[in-house]
C-alpha cells in the first residue's frame, strides 16, 4: 500500500497574494482625501488659535503701560486690573462648577442606570436642549427674574451664614451679585458636562458591571467601584469644558452681574468682582482708544488662562487614562 507523503510548507515571508484583505493598507482615494481633509481641518485650528493670539498681543501690547488715570480709581497699573478682574473670573466659574458638576453627575448617573428608558430619551433631549438656548436668553432670565426671586434666599443666608466671610457683608438690594451669576452660569454648564459624562457612564463595560452585580455589591456600589473609577477620565474632560465655558461666559455674566475690579470673596453684597468677559462687554462702548487697548490686552489675559486651565486638564484626562491602561 502506498503511503501519502505529508507536504512541506516553504518558510518565508508571505507573498502579496497571501495576505488576508484585513492585513493590506487602505490607499483609496477617499480614505486619502479624508485623511488630508482631517489634517488640513486641524492644522486650520491651530492657525487660527495662533492667529487670535498674535492680534491680541499686538493690539494689547500699548496697553500694558497706560497711565493710572485709565484704570478708574481700582487699579494703578494694568497687572494689578487684570489680576482683580482674573480673580473675579476665576471666583465665578469656581462657584459655578461647584454648583453644576453634582447636579450634571447626579443627572447623568440618573439617565445612564436609574431611569426607565422611556423616562431616560425625553429627559436627556430636554437636556441636550439646554445647550442650545443663547447665552443671552439666560442673561435676560437671570438679570430681570432670578435676581429679584432669589432675595429672600440671598438675605437668609446672609442671617444665617454670614459667620462665614463667603456670605458676609450687606447684602445687595437689587440681586445683582456674583452669587446669581455662578447660578446662571452653573445652568448653562450643566448640559454639556452631563451630556460627556452620560457618554462616559454608558459605556463602561457590561461584563464590569455584571460582575460587580454578581458579586453581591449594590446598584449604587456598582457604580462606586466599577462606573466611576472607569469614567474617570471622561468625567474630567467634560468638567473642564464646562470650566471653558464659564471661564469665557459674557453676555450672560455681563446682564446680571454690577461688577468692578476689585478683589472680594464676598458673593452677596454689591460691591462685586467683575469677570474679564463682563467687563470688556460693559467697557468697550468706551471710545477712549487707551482704553480699548486695555481691554485687548486683558482679553490675552484672558485666552492664555484658559489654554493654561485646559492644558492642565488635558494633563489629567492623559494621566487617568494611563492608570486605567
Amino acid at each position: 500500500m502506498s503511503t501519502i507523503e505529508p507536504q512541506t510548507v516553504p518558510e518565508g515571508p508571505p507573498t502579496p497574494s497571501d495576505e488576508t484583505p484585513e492585513s493590506q493598507p487602505v490607499t483609496g482615494w477617499g480614505d486619502r482625501i479624508f485623511s488630508s481633509a482631517a489634517f488640513g481641518a486641524g492644522l486650520l485650528i491651530l492657525l487660527v488659535l495662533a492667529a487670535v493670539f498674535v492680534f491680541l498681543a499686538v493690539q494689547g501690547a500699548p496697553g500694558t503701560h497706560q497711565a493710572a488715570s485709565v484704570y478708574g480709581p481700582y487699579a494703578t497699573n494694568f497687572w494689578s486690573y487684570a489680576g482683580k478682574l482674573l480673580f473675579g473670573t476665576a471666583l465665578a466659574a469656581v462657584l459655578a462648577m461647584l454648583i453644576a458638576v453634582p447636579f450634571a453627575l447626579g443627572l447623568a448617573l440618573f439617565i445612564s442606570h436609574y431611569a426607565p428608558r422611556r423616562l431616560a430619551v425625553p429627559v436627556a433631549y430636554v437636556i441636550d436642549l439646554l445647550a442650545a438656548v443663547p447665552s443671552v436668553v439666560f442673561g435676560l432670565w437671570g438679570g430681570r427674574a432670578l435676581t429679584h426671586a432669589s432675595l429672600p434666599v440671598q438675605h437668609w443666608l446672609n442671617q444665617h451664614l454670614g459667620w462665614f466671610p463667603l456670605f458676609g457683608g450687606t447684602p445687595s438690594s437689587t440681586g445683582h451679585t456674583v452669587f446669581i451669576a455662578a447660578v446662571v452660569l452653573s445652568i448653562m454648564v450643566i448640559p454639556i458636562t452631563t451630556a460627556i459624562a452620560r457618554e462616559v457612564f454608558q459605556q463602561t463595560p457590561k461584563l464590569l458591571e455584571e460582575a460587580a452585580l454578581g458579586l453581591g455589591a449594590t446598584r449604587w456600589e456598582m457604580i462606586k467601584y466599577a462606573v466611576l473609577p472607569h469614567s474617570r477620565s471622561g468625567v474630567v474632560a467634560g468638567a473642564m469644558l464646562g470650566l471653558g465655558r464659564a471661564l469665557g461666559e459674557t453676555m450672560a455674566v455681563a446682564m446680571v452681574l454690577n461688577g468692578n475690579p476689585l478683589v472680594s470673596i464676598r458673593i452677596l453684597t454689591t460691591d462685586s468682582p467683575a469677570t474679564i468677559a463682563s467687563n470688556i462687554a460693559n467697557e468697550y462702548k468706551n471710545e477712549d482708544p487707551h482704553m480699548q487697548s486695555v481691554l485687548i490686552a486683558t482679553g490675552l489675559v484672558l485666552f492664555v488662562f484658559t489654554f493654561l486651565v485646559n492644558f492642565a486638564a488635558r494633563t489629567i484626562v492623559t494621566r487617568a487614562e494611563r492608570r486605567l491602561a
